[in-house]
């Protein structure tokens, strides 16, 4: 495997590794006022509750006397909360550092889903650590809102991307990859946005199921078998445009095609298992999922990593830096990738469990 492939390779595991991880962050925020609500449930767990909640009262300063509960599904990522960014830096620091003539032509390209992206992420992750701070129910529901908005805008930015990347980016006389509107306001690169954004709402009902008490759970149960439906749905209508010759533009036929249907039968199998009640392993068929239309680009493409509407484009050899800044990034990638392995599992191991039991509220 020559350096130019191995840092192609890991630059979509950090892309990857961000979808899994930050994908279930989106989601979380879109679901969070249907699924972060604790009353109904069995009596015993209610009466458990409200004496915690009474004895947090009368231990909690005067000036917070207002302060609102927090809510179990922003509870379920809270520990994860902002770190599971360190995935998306990494994956910018490679493409800047490894492939530099990809990042220029790439992020100038599709700047404008670049920056809406960007604007969903600081929104979002304001109004997550904000609305607790609230003292009325009209400011805790413009926060709330701005949570919504904060996950659901990146989550269909990041589909209209993928879309883009399946499909071809235009590619001027001047050999500059641009899109316009009517690039991005096609059947096919909606259908990735609107797959990609219920992907992440699912992934983000199967965490929240995985890590919630059993009643948010239980209503995370049910509304992400009726996600995966929605998310079936809008593959099939992305599938369907792409056999009628309007939708993705593969190098690799019989790869993407194996990869389409592993993309499948994860969804199939994170319904089954959602439906049944095994929430592991529903998170781990969910994980699968995200993280496939990641390698779906990537080996779809190569030796491609860009592609105009004509099947031509960069390839992964013209993008790279030269072959001594490459050996001196794996050298830093040696030391620097374990580490944030290490810190990820540390961070999951540490925080394992559900919330409300072992882990207090955060938000």
């Amino acid at each position: 495997m020559s350096l130019e492939t191995l840092w192609l390779a890991l630059l979509g595991l950090f892309l990857a590794g961000y979808f899994v991880l930050g994908g279930y962050d989106y989601g979380v925020q879109m679901l969070h006022p249907l699924l972060g609500g604790r009353r109904g449930g069995h009596e015993t767990e209610r009466a458990h509750r409200e004496a915690e909640r009474a004895h947090r009262e009368a231990e909690r300063p005067r000036g917070d006397a207002e302060r609102p509960r927090g809510n179990a599904a922003l509870d379920a990522m809270a520990p994860f909360f902002l770190g599971n960014e360190v995935w998306l830096v990494a994956f910018t620091g490679v493409m800047f550092g490894a492939f530099p003539y990809l990042e220029g032509t790439l992020l100038s390209g599709l700047y404008p889903l670049i920056v809406a992206i960007l604007v969903g992420l600081v929104l979002g992750s304001a109004a997550v650590q904000l609305r607790g701070r609230a003292h009325s129910a009209r400011a805790r529901r413009g926060w709330g809102a701005l949570i919504v908005f904060g996950g659901a805008l990146p989550a269909l930015c990041w589909g209209l991307v993928l879309g883009l990347l399946l499909h071809g980016i235009p590619r001027r006389t001047d050999g500059i990859f641009h899109i316009g509107p009517g690039d991005v306001l096609t059947p096919f690169v909606l259908a990735c946005g609107a797959t990609t954004a219920l992907l992440f709402a699912a992934h983000g009902a199967a965490f929240i199921a995985l890590r919630s008490a059993p009643e948010p759970a239980a209503r995370a149960r049910r509304a992400g078998t009726a996600l995966l439906r929605a998310v079936g749905a809008a593959g099939s209508l992305a599938l369907l445009l792409t056999l009628f010759g309007a939708g993705a533009s593969m190098t690799n036929r019989l790869t993407s095609a194996v990869l389409a249907a592993l993309f499948a039968t994860a969804l199939a199998a994170a319904w089954h298992w959602l439906s049944h009640g095994h929430r592991a392993r529903a998170f781990a068929a969910t994980c699968c999922a995200t993280l496939l239309p990641v390698l779906l680009v990537g080996a779809g493409h190569y030796p491609y990593v860009l592609i105009d509407s004509a099947g031509a484009g960069l390839t992964v050899h013209e993008a790279a830096a030269d072959g001594a800044t490459l050996k001196i990034l794996t050298v830093f990638g040696a030391v620097v990738i374990p580490v944030i392995l290490a810190y990820q599992t540390w961070s999951w191991w540490a925080f394992r469990g559900r919330t409300g039991r072992r882990h207090p509220d955060y938000f």
